[in-house]
């Protein structure tokens, strides 16, 4: 079943109603309220910006996340973060980084592109008020070769991840590695949405949605 938000951003749709694969909802805004509560319920936007009329919202029963503890740094890894090649930052360029992760392979002119104008405003905005963050990686000529963006609520120990790019091989691996160890201790996951074969590569795993709920309400806002 899909329903059709109302105007009240703090009205939700029973997940467990949703469609199997995780489509729940339509409609609605992507004003900082209404992101705020959709994702520490476990909703998130995500639809192509050139061929639908109206925001879809999803929340999949299944959810793949990294655990910080359980990130995966493989040998090849090891030797790049030893060599020092690349220097690795936090919220130092984030316009930079979600507009790289809009135009990353072409990726703004295919056919069902996600990240256009309205959500590249909406996760600035969150950027602005203190929810949304990024982690850039600079070459030794100052450029930006990687990085990735999603958003850190509040308190919620949490991290909901959003895009990544790479302009150099390895630039995004780095990326999401360095934010796992800046959340190793807590009590949060890394939220990476779909299973991809390069995120289970780093110890992305799949958990219920109960579970995924239990972890975001040890920390909320």
């Amino acid at each position: 079943m899909i329903f059709r938000l109302t105007s009240n951003p703090d009205l939700l749709p029973q997940p467990s109603l949703g469609e199997p694969n995780g489509l729940i909802a339509v409609g609605g805004d992507l004003s900082p309220r209404r992101l705020i509560v959709a994702y520490l319920y476990g909703f998130f936007p995500w639809y192509g910006f050139k061929e639908e009329d109206e925001i879809l919202w999803w929340c999949p029963q299944q959810r793949f996340v990294i655990f910080p503890d359980e990130i995966h740094i493989s040998h090849t890894m090891r030797q790049l973060i030893r060599r020092e090649t690349y220097t690795v930052t936090m919220n130092k360029a984030f316009d930079k980084v979600i507009e790289a992760c809009s135009e990353a392979d072409g990726r703004k002119a295919l056919e069902g592109a996600w990240l256009g104008d309205e959500m590249i405003a909406a996760y600035t905005t969150m950027h602005r008020i203190g929810h949304a963050k990024s982690v850039e990686v600079w070459n030794k000529a100052g450029e930006l070769v990687g990085g990735l963006y999603g958003l850190k609520i509040g308190i919620c120990e949490s991290f909901f991840g959003e895009s990544m790019f790479s302009r150099e091989p390895n630039a995004s691996k780095l990326a999401l590695i360095h934010l796992a160890q800046s959340m190793q201790g807590s009590c949060g996951v890394i939220d990476c949405q779909f299973e991809t074969p390069h995120l289970k590569s780093m110890g992305g795993r799949t958990i219920p949605y109960a579970e995924y709920m239990e972890i975001l309400k040890r920390h909320t806002p």
